[in-house]
């Protein structure tokens, strides 16, 4: 294994407080020493001037469980590694049932670090939820999905708890009930969805205010869960049909519950906006890349579509934790924090905080190294807003467990210049 010298990069690590330009030496795939004007006669070097050298980057919201999920996962290296990343929190695409199988197919072939918030449900995430009978309350087994959970320690590091389609419309909130109970008994996260969570009007049943989920769910949480897409377009989280932010999202907060930025087809610069400006920062970043949402090819036989549109994502069909990164820069978000939301907060959401997401001396050779470019580019979300950011990040390479992987993956985009 080769030994690494990462020379004067700005040096990023928001747990340890250091932001400086500085060295970085790797020695067995390992963290040997961060510091100025470090020696190693033994290392490759490699010039960091004007980069960003970070954690190993850490996307809390990735749906990587390939083929068995159908079109909705991802290959996770291309995902992770070959993207700059290297911990991905796949979420909710294993059940108690195929956990097994994401082990031996997915977590061991793959060069990145995959772990898993286990679904609530038996079937897991198959393609996306397109089946939207198979998510009901009594296709949730809370005795075998606490047992699974507690005999895989190393793999599973939370419950997902998914708002599939007109969930809400159908079976109220006993599914969310039964999915809070397994983190409850087992001791673990739960990372509630707040989507698009009710059907559209041709699709029958009774008509749900989606201004009174938040409400139903509130109460079922504990410290520590996790409250996705804050900037969400659509209402039934954070911000309610009329546009007005939530009055139980302070309470949620002050409660220990969590802000999650899952970024794919659900994200909202208008909304980013209303909901920074109320003085609401959220704790970490995912990508939520998928199958239904991004440019690679669908196995044969998958549907063409999804019947929830917005899994679609108009504004770009090729992004990545990194350009999620950049979204929250445009949107003023400071870079310090960017950096925290994708390594160390990351790390605490799954409770891993002694393995990853830091630089510390003696961790795994965990490392992200980004380009941080000047210029004028246009970036676009789901309903067509466009922002205008003077800031491009762009991943270069990484190191995982101290083995280089550059970042080529087909799915990085090319922003648009303004």
């Amino acid at each position: 294994m080769a030994n690494y010298l990462l020379r004067q990069g700005r040096v990023i690590d928001p747990h340890a407080g250091l932001d400086e330009v500085c060295d970085v030496l790797v020695r067995g795939g390992r963290i040997d020493s961060v510091g100025e004007n470090l020696s190693a006669p033994d290392a490759e070097v490699v010039d960091c001037r004007g980069k960003l050298v970070l954690p190993g980057l850490i996307d809390t919201h990735a749906h990587v469980y390939q083929y068995v999920t159908g079109r909705f996962g991802l290959n996770p290296d291309m995902c992770g590694v070959q993207s700059g990343v290297t911990t991905l929190i796949d979420q909710g695409g294993p059940s108690c049932m195929t956990l097994p199988g994401f082990r031996q197919f997915i977590v061991q072939p793959s060069q990145s670090r995959v772990v898993a918030f286990l679904s609530a449900y038996l079937v897991g995430g198959m393609e996306g939820h397109y089946y939207a009978s198979l998510y009901r309350p009594d296709c949730i087994d809370v005795d075998a999905t606490v047992k699974t959970a507690q005999a895989n320690p190393d793999l599973v590091k939370g419950l997902k708890a998914h708002a599939e389609l007109g969930g809400f419309e159908r079976w109220g909130v006993e599914s969310m009930r039964l999915a809070a109970e397994i983190g409850r008994q087992a001791n673990l996260p739960v990372y509630i969805h707040f989507g698009r969570m009710w059907p559209k009007p041709e699709d029958g049943g009774q008509a749900v205010n989606p201004d009174t989920i938040l409400d139903q769910v509130m109460d079922l949480l504990k410290p520590g869960d996790v409250l996705a897409h804050p900037f969400s377009r659509h209402p039934g989280g954070f911000v309610d049909s009329r546009g007005r932010i939530h009055p139980l999202l302070q309470a949620a907060l002050e409660r220990g519950m969590k802000l999650d930025v899952g970024h794919g087809s659900h994200f909202s610069f208008r909304v980013a906006r209303q909901v920074l400006d109320a003085g609401f920062l959220p704790d970490s970043l995912g990508a939520d890349m998928h199958g239904y949402n991004t440019t690679v090819p669908a196995p044969a036989g998958t549907p063409a579509e999804h019947p929830d549109e917005d899994h679609m994502f108009l504004g770009h069909t090729r992004f990545s934790l990194v350009s999620a990164m950049t979204s929250m820069l445009a949107l003023g978000v400071p870079l310090n924090h960017v950096v925290a939301m994708a390594t160390i907060n990351a790390a605490r959401m799954a409770r891993m905080e002694d393995e990853i997401g830091t630089l510390a001396p003696g961790r795994t050779a965990d490392v992200t190294v980004l380009s941080d470019e000047r210029g004028r580019w246009v970036l676009r979300d789901n309903e067509d807003n466009q922002v205008v950011t003077d800031r491009m990040l762009q991943p270069l390479f990484c190191l995982r467990a101290g083995v280089r992987i550059d970042a080529d993956a087909p799915i990085l985009p090319a922003a648009a210049a303004a």
